[in-house]
């Protein structure tokens, strides 16, 4: 499969739960634009010319351009929370653990690199309410991260004196990977997950 047909294949699954196939379209089309030209370069009308629409039919499934933004913002965070609660909840030693969270959640930011750039850089796009909700998605995120870690450094797996710092400088080195990766380049998502996983077990002083 070339990169091209890869990428549509993972945008198809990406927004799969987004129903009808107009509103899909427009999500998808939304998150090209925004990662291509920033949230506030982006007008209702670039979206729907990416999606094969007019202006006017786009309001009939979102009402605002922000609108579209939250959707975007609360798939993509809704999918960063289970993926760590998988790790999370998983049998196994803490640095089983570690390791599978961390594999999968930069993997994930690597596959689905052009949405994670959206969700993780146009958070002050949102409204105050909208932000409020996606914050506790994070906040949710951040905290199955951080026990992790915390069971970890209680059992001696772990060299972690600061558990919290520790925690987000391990989700900042994740989510990173949506600025820089690019699928024509020389790793693979599969493969940046493995290397960071093994960098974070190094940075945590794993036994």
């Amino acid at each position: 499969m070339g990169a091209a047909a890869q990428r549509a294949a993972e945008e198809s699954e990406e927004w799969a739960g987004v129903t009808p196939d107009a509103a899909r379209r427009l999500v998808s089309a939304a998150v090209e634009a925004f990662a291509e030209r920033g949230y506030h370069a982006t007008t209702t009308r670039d979206i729907a010319g990416r999606a094969g629409m007019s202006p006017a039919a786009l309001y009939i499934h979102y009402k605002t351009k922000e609108e579209l933004l939250y959707r975007i913002s609360g798939i993509g965070h809704e999918k960063a929370l289970r993926i760590m609660g998988a790790a999370a909840e998983a049998e196994g030693s803490a640095t089983d653990r570690l390791r599978d969270a961390v594999r999968t959640f930069a993997r994930w930011h690597a596959e689905h690199h052009t949405t994670a750039r959206v969700i993780q850089y146009e958070l002050q796009a949102l409204s105050p309410e909208h932000y409020t909700e996606i914050a506790g998605l994070r906040r949710s995120t951040d905290r199955l991260l951080r026990q992790i870690i915390q069971d970890g450094a209680d059992s001696g797996e772990f060299r972690a004196d600061d558990v919290p710092g520790t925690t987000l400088a391990v989700l900042s080195l994740c989510v990173d990977v949506a600025r820089w990766f690019s699928a024509d380049g020389p790793r693979t998502p599969d493969e940046v997950g493995a290397l960071y996983a093994d960098l974070v077990l190094r940075m945590v002083g794993a036994q």
